[in-house]
């Protein structure tokens, strides 16, 4: 198998089909195509968490790229985020994004313009590529599991790759839209 194929994981639920038609869209619409999409359905409203970890179990390439379903990449982001990797030597790979409806950005400016500092993470979104065997190590908890008062699969992710040293890299580019128009639901347990 190329040592740079990638598998693009998208959890869902039966409710958000035309959320998903437009994510699936964006990730057959990059110039770099991945070896497989894999799509997860929650049907028993467990939470992204759990439907995420479902679906990178499936993941048999080298690299994994999340994207939530109501999230779209724009055509250039699993190349950037790709050619990224290979240029720093990372494991773990973010970009920025673009809000739509546009300006509601609600990260303080520095997390769009720094590097990522090991010695004092930041907040990064899921939207990230990153090699499968480490993500593995680190998984996806739901919630109630992770005996945390706040959901944070996204934190909680960042941090358990960075605890097993894992090379994160900030790509200072935006690369994929995040849309808040879609009943973005991420501080409740079940993550939808």
């Amino acid at each position: 198998m190329n040592e740079n194929a990638i598998t693009v994981v998208i959890p869902t639920i039966p409710p958000r089909h035309p959320l998903l038609a437009r994510a699936l869209r964006s990730v057959t619409d990059q110039t770099l195509q991945p070896t497989e999409i894999i799509v997860i359905f929650d049907h028993e409203r467990e939470g992204a968490a759990s439907t995420r970890q479902r679906g990178l179990e499936r993941v048999a390439t080298p690299w994994v790229a999340f994207l939530d379903d109501d999230d779209e990449m724009m055509p250039v982001h699993l190349q950037r985020l790709l050619t990224h990797a290979l240029d720093t030597g990372a494991d773990f790979v973010y970009s920025w994004f673009e809000t739509i409806p546009h300006g509601r950005d609600p990260f303080p400016p520095t997390h769009f313009t720094q590097p990522f500092d090991p010695t004092n993470p930041i907040e990064t979104t899921i939207t990230t590529l990153v090699r499968t065997g480490i993500a593995r190590q680190v998984g996806f908890r739901p919630h109630r599991e992770a005996n945390v008062d706040w959901p944070g699969e996204d934190r909680r992710f960042t941090m358990g790759c960075l605890e097993l040293g894992a090379n994160i890299q900030h790509l200072v580019e935006k690369t994929w839209y995040w849309h808040h128009d879609s009943g973005n639901t991420s501080g409740l347990p079940t993550r939808w």
